[in-house]
Order: structure tokens, then C-alpha cells, then sequence
């Protein structure tokens, strides 16, 4: 697996053009919004969205303005994403830094969020991209009702594994898959095209939150985020959700008594990242992990070869192999 700045280095002068376009984005008249704007471009990640956007591009062409206008958007977007997450969260610390929320209190954080958001629409209505408008606000849907779902189903934790399919490819791989689509198009890129594109991300983003839901069950994992979070706020994932189905109907039930009863404690934690290696469930989530893998390469196989297309492979597996 190539590193993040290997794969960085073919789209070097895009990404660099990149923070002119996301840092005048940000900017605001304002004072307070201004500030924020300047904590949230401080701190930014690893710009990762933006890649997917700009290595798509140029598997059929070239980045232009309309792609930086995308990458530009869907940054805002995740920003915003990142905010919100924090009040709802009670968050105090982003990536080692102090939240918005921690900073200015929760209504400014949200009504911050909520800027920024406004910022992308109008950014894409200016300029009359309607189709990435169209792309990303489907994005936004998707991301919204498969939290909403998950949220109401794990209340009963009756949350089967084709529910949790549809959750984590609204909530994770949606976005994902509007990168690789949205880049595709500002270059150019045949329906079809965009559709293998699309299915590319979907799959790569299913993958990549599996990933995610196996750290969370690895006491040893490098990630930074700690453990059994998911146990603790009583997510259904799918290394949960394995061990479930593979309970006796007694254990089923003494397993959701224990979490519902004491989830938060770390004793009750280990116990259950115990049975889910008893039942051989992370064995399990990798196994499906893997699937999606193949089936994102299988996407990437039926385009023509390109240094973009193996940097873009290299992008899904660190962001699915990464240990941090």
C-alpha cells in the first residue's frame, strides 16, 4: 500500500490549488464566522474527498474549474458534517484541537454549520453547477435518513445485516460514491462511465466503514479513537450484529440486557469484544470487508489504465487499511 503523500504527489498542483479555492470559501466578512472559518481551515484533514474528486477527473481527463468547485463543496459540506457531529457529540476536542462547539458554545457552533453548508449550495448555484447540486444534496438526504434509520432501529437493536448495508452506504459510502462521480463528470466522463464511478465509491465506502466498525472492536487498534465506542452509545454494527445472529436466543438476549444495562463500562465492553471473537465475528466483518474491496477493483478494471486510476485504487486501500 503506497503512502498518503505518494498518492498525493499525481495530483500535487491540483490539491495546491485547492486551498486557494476552499480558503476563499471559508473566508467571511464577518468577524466570528471569519475566525471559525480560519480554526476549521487550520485544522483541516487530510483532504481526502477532495482527492477521490481530483484522481476521478483525471481518469477521463482533466481538473477544471468545475471539479475545484466540487472539491471545494463537498469539503464545506464535511466541515459542516464534522460541526454538527460535535454538538450532537457534546465533543470537546476535534482531531487534538478544541471544537467549535468547545470554542463558541453550541448555537454558534450549529448556526457555523449551517454557514458553511450554505456556502457550497451557493458556491454551486452561482456558477449553475446543477448537477453536482443535484449529486451532492441526494448525498446529504442519503447521509440524514441512514443516521435517522440506524438511530431508530438500534433503539430495539433490531437492526438485521441488510439494514446495516443500506446504513453505512447512506451514511458513509454516498459521499464517497458523489466524489467519484461529481470528478468524473467535470471531466467529461460518458454516463456509463459516471455510473462505474459512482458504483466504485459505493463500494470502496461500504468497505471502508466495515474497516472502521473492526477497529472499534480492537483493543490494540492504532487508530487514536480508543474502543468500544459503538458498544458504549449501543450501535448496531456489523461486528454486533454477527454475534447476534450467531447467539443462542438466551445468550441474544443476555447480550442486549448487558449493554443496555451497563454498555458504558469498560468491563462489559471487553466482554462483548470477547464473544465477537468467540463467534469469529470480526473474522466475519472482514470477510465482507474484503468483498466490497473486490467488487471496487472489479469497478476500476473496466476503465482505461492511468496513473490517476492506480493512485485512485492506492487512495481506497489506505483509507481502508490505514491504521490511523
Amino acid at each position: 500500500m503506497s503512502n498518503l503523500e505518494d498518492i498525493k504527489k499525481v495530483i500535487a498542483p491540483e490539491l495546491e490549488r485547492f486551498e486557494a479555492f476552499y480558503a476563499d470559501a471559508l473566508h467571511s466578512d464577518n468577524p466570528l464566522l471569519d475566525r471559525i472559518g480560519r480554526h476549521t481551515l487550520k485544522h483541516k484533514g487530510k483532504q481526502l474527498r477532495p482527492a477521490f474528486v481530483f484522481l476521478a477527473a483525471k481518469c477521463f481527463g482533466q481538473v477544471n474549474e468545475s471539479a475545484y468547485r466540487a472539491a471545494t463543496f463537498i469539503e464545506l459540506l464535511h466541515s459542516a458534517t464534522l460541526i454538527h457531529d460535535d454538538v450532537v457529540d457534546d465533543a470537546s476536542e476535534r482531531r487534538g484541537f478544541a471544537s467549535i462547539n468547545a470554542m463558541f458554545k453550541n448555537k454558534i457552533a450549529v448556526l457555523a454549520g449551517d454557514y458553511l453548508l450554505s456556502k457550497g449550495m451557493m458556491l454551486a448555484l452561482e456558477n449553475h453547477d446543477y448537477q453536482m447540486l443535484d449529486l451532492i444534496s441526494e448525498a446529504v438526504r442519503n447521509m440524514s435518513e441512514g443516521e435517522i434509520f440506524q438511530l431508530d432501529k438500534a433503539k430495539n437493536f433490531d437492526i438485521m445485516e441488510d439494514d446495516y448495508y443500506q446504513i453505512i452506504e447512506k451514511k458513509t459510502a454516498s459521499m464517497i460514491a458523489s466524489c467519484c462521480a461529481i470528478g468524473s463528470i467535470s471531466a467529461g466522463a460518458t454516463p456509463e462511465q459516471v455510473e462505474t464511478m459512482r458504483q466504485f465509491g459505493l463500494n470502496a465506502g461500504k468497505a471502508f466503514q466495515i474497516r472502521d466498525d473492526i477497529f472499534d472492536y480492537q483493543p490494540d487498534n492504532n487508530t487514536g479513537k480508543g474502543y468500544g465506542n459503538d458498544i458504549r452509545e449501543h450501535k448496531m454494527t456489523l461486528p454486533l450484529i454477527h454475534l447476534l445472529k450467531e447467539s443462542s436466543a438466551l445468550e441474544r438476549t443476555l447480550i442486549i440486557n448487558r449493554i443496555r444495562l451497563s454498555g458504558k463500562r469498560r468491563r462489559t465492553v471487553d466482554s462483548i469484544i470477547c464473544k465477537a471473537n468467540e463467534k469469529n465475528s470480526l473474522a466475519y466483518c472482514e470477510e465482507k470487508m474484503n468483498l466490497f474491496i473486490r467488487q471496487a477493483e472489479d469497478n476500476l478494471n473496466t476503465i482505461e489504465d492511468s496513473e490517476a486510476k492506480n493512485a485512485l485504487k492506492d487512495l481506497m486501500f489506505y483509507c481502508i487499511k490505514r491504521n490511523n
